[in-house]
């Protein structure tokens, strides 16, 4: 395969989540006369709102949403290519790198220039055949209040205006590009030919559109960019398909489904709710199992995932990305699912086969940084469009990474567009945002002197906090019911509070430091343990802080971390028994839960992209108990009501005993409205153990989960299915009962 049409090499240096360089752009911009210039820092320019900006608000929302315009009418004067967009241009198929050309083709030379010109002219000749000029450019193509909301920052259905959309007359094409001396696009039928089929200047938006004949789905195209710095080829910002990876051009595609989970749409807000249960399976799409497709996924997730009683799934990244080692945390095509398992209708499939089984989708959704590929998004029209101008903010120094210039309009017209269509068009039930911290902080992973404070001398990056706001106050309007989890690994206050009260407005939280005390606290030795109580027991000094959700996540099993069984300390049954006390310990504690696949097979291998899990271990009783546990602590949340009903209050959860460090006892009670309470207790050693309990209700507590039960691959030490609660009164409640704990595991009980 040509290097033309492939990702480099370079945007993907390592498996890093965020790995991949790309070199620092030093072009100007340059203006086009008559269309509005980004400027050399990046700013927007002022945009004159159209005549009609005086309409009501409501037909200003209903251009928003739609964006859509007629193409030309018939008779409608056409202007030429040379026209439209200055001198026609016919370029070799060549990277600004000198790379090959696209599709195996070879790099322009004066050579082969004669065959060029005549694929060219074959192309023409088959659109005259066609009985049609190739390309239909009017100065309304695309509808002027829309065009004024997307450079405002106030479109949110951009990718209804821009893109690729078939017609009546044609494929319609749209792209901003506002410092382009000339834009056209390029596909196999115009023998990829800059120039031929020209777009034209819509306006003083920046926006350049045509109408394109002859063209049918599934048919490969990119812009052909004449900018500033020459010219270069561009995969489609808004394309909603693309060619499957190393191939880099997008494709078009109707993207037509009929859907079938209008059942799980009517109930999904009750299914949803602050006081819904919610268990959570992150899922990598091309690991899970392999040979991965969404086909075979339809399939076998769903079951897997419905038996295993899991709420929903989520999605690592399945926006196109490049470097298939990037996890999908790199990403190029922010409206295309990637084409490496399936058509974009095999991804709406899936979604619809999991709402059909009462699962929701939870999609991991990157609007902090971009990946650097030439193709992609960068110095997209030859100056600095959706990255930062500014060399100290346009490249992450973690990831390698583009950062997006938040202060554009036009990019929060993009961004917020592309939320709304993940959630619109493919029926998600939720995002979660990627690397939050790295965009409120202007001081993130830089040293003194690397960064530049704000306008009130602060480290906050205002321009990113006043996007998350407004991306979170329009998904929660226009799709009430859906879910913004945050990945926010810091003290930030208000994360989940809602942005008109001050806050982000998320509607969860990543529970980061939980994680990263729990995880630390179960690795130690059990006899050190009783030294580190405040591990476990400082959460619940913020636990109704933020909505926060438990996440056992992909970034613990990666990078030299091991396995969260190889994690825990001891033999093969002590670490198996330890994680079994980790999931339940998770699952009875307020907040919602998620864990990332694998880990209720108990692997030994930490995770690796290029292969599928250890399902073998599957036919070890061992390993095929601590599946079966997590199976049963699923069915168990989900039934008991005080587990999940309070997971926001304060009178949700009450310390029994936070104090028996020595002997290794933590216990606590859950409760919910005119619902039974729930006992829980967890012993962090290898000792069994008696305890005196104190309960708020009188007689038979029954045993409803033990983790050293033999069918999970315990010891089988427990309480013989339940125990009797009397007086004395203890622990500040009424009443008490004496129980045994099991060594290395957790016990739950209720009234019976």
């Amino acid at each position: 395969m040509s290097p033309r049409n492939e990702s480099p090499k370079a945007s993907g240096k390592s498996g890093h989540k965020h790995g991949g360089h790309g070199e620092k752009s030093t072009t100007e911009p340059v203006a086009s006369p008559g269309v509005v210039s980004g400027g050399d820092d990046g700013t927007n320019a002022d945009v004159s709102a159209p005549a009609t900006k005086g309409r009501s608000a409501k037909a200003a929302r209903s251009a928003s949403r739609g964006g859509r315009s007629s193409a030309a009418q018939p008779g409608t004067a056409q202007a030429s290519a040379a026209t439209a967009t200055g001198s026609s241009v016919t370029v070799g198929r060549t990277d600004p790198d000198g790379g090959a050309g696209a599709r195996g083709r070879p790099k322009a030379t004066k050579a082969n220039g004669a065959a060029k010109k005549a694929t060219g002219a074959r192309a023409s000749a088959r659109r005259e055949e066609a009985g049609a000029q190739a390309v239909q450019v009017a100065p309304d193509l695309i509808d002027e209040t829309a065009r004024y909301l997307f450079n405002e920052g106030r479109n949110f259905r951009a990718h209804e205006m821009l893109g690729a959309h078939p017609t009546e007359d044609g494929w319609r094409f749209a792209v901003w590009a506002p410092n382009a001396k000339a834009v056209s696009v390029i596909h196999d039928r115009n023998g990829w030919s800059a120039g031929e089929d020209a777009l034209a200047p819509q306006g003083s938006s920046g926006i350049w559109a045509g109408v394109v004949k002859g063209l049918e789905a599934g048919d490969a195209y990119k812009y052909a960019v004449d900018g500033a710095a020459g010219m270069r080829e561009k995969a489609d910002p808004y394309a909603f398909a693309t060619e499957v990876p190393p191939k880099t051009a997008s494709v078009l595609t109707g993207l037509e489904y009929q859907w079938h989970d209008g059942e799980w749409m009517a109930r999904r807000a009750r299914a949803q709710a602050p006081d819904a249960p919610v268990s959570i399976y992150e899922v990598h799409l091309g690991s899970w199992r392999r040979p991965a497709s969404y086909e075979a996924l339809s399939r076998e997730l769903v079951e897997y995932v419905t038996r295993m009683g899991f709420t929903h799934v989520e999605f690592m990244p399945v926006m196109e990305h490049p470097f298939y080692g990037s996890w999908g945390y790199q990403t190029s095509g922010f409206f295309a699912p990637t084409s490496r398992f399936g058509p974009p209708e095999g991804f709406m499939a899936l979604v619809d086969a999991l709402h059909q089984a009462g699962v929701g989708v939870i999609l991991d959704w990157v609007p902090s940084h971009f990946a650097t590929d030439a193709f992609s998004l960068g110095e997209f029209d030859g100056t600095h469009l959706y990255e930062h101008a500014d060399p100290s903010r346009a490249i992450h120094p973690d990831w390698g990474s583009y950062e997006f210039n938040f202060g554009r309009h036009e990019v929060r017209s993009f961004l917020v567009s592309s939320a709304t269509f993940w959630l619109e068009r493919y029926h998600a039930d939720g995002l979660r945002v990627d690397a939050v911290a790295s965009m409120l902080y202007l001081d993130y992973s830089r040293e003194s002197g690397q960064w530049v404070p704000n306008e009130y001398g602060g480290n906050e990056d205002l321009e990113a906090l006043s996007f998350l706001r407004q991306m979170n106050e329009h998904v929660h309007e226009d799709f009430p019911g859906t879910l913004t989890v945050a990945e926010e690994s810091t003290a930030w206050p208000g994360v989940t509070r809602p942005a008109s009260h001050g806050g982000l407005g998320f509607s969860l939280k990543w529970d980061m430091g939980w994680m990263h005390d729990t995880l630390t606290h179960l690795s130690r030795d059990p006899i050190h343990r009783r030294w580190h109580y405040d591990e476990l027991t400082f959460r619940a000094l913020y636990a109704n802080s933020e909505a926060y959700v438990l996440p056992l996540s992909h970034d613990e099993v990666v990078y030299g971390k091991g396995a969260l069984a190889t994690k825990m300390p001891g033999d093969d049954w002590q670490r198996r028994a330890n994680l079994r006390l980790l999931f339940g310990y998770q699952w009875l504690l307020p907040g919602k839960k998620l864990i990332f696949m694998g880990g209720e097979l108990a692997t030994w291998q930490e995770w690796s992209h290029e292969s599928e899990l250890e399902w073998h271990l599957l036919h070890h009783p061992a390993h095929a108990g601590v599946a079966r546990f997590v199976e049963d602590l699923n069915r168990t949340y989900r039934h008991f009501p005080a587990l999940h009903a309070r997971d926001l209050s304060p009178d949700g959860f009450m310390w029994v005993d936070a104090g028996a460090r020595d002997d290794g006892i933590l216990a606590w009670l859950r409760f919910a409205e005119g619902q039974p309470a729930v006992l829980a207790a967890i012993n962090l050693t290898p000792v069994p153990r008696t305890r005196r309990l104190g309960v708020p209700q009188s007689g038979i507590w029954a045993e409803v989960l033990n983790s050293d039960s033999e069918i999970y691959g315990g010891s089988g030490v427990g309480n013989g299915g339940g125990v009797q609660a009397e007086e004395p009164s203890w622990n500040g409640q009424p009443y008490s009962v004496e129980v045994v704990l099991p060594p290395l595991a957790v016990v739950a009980f209720t009234p019976r």
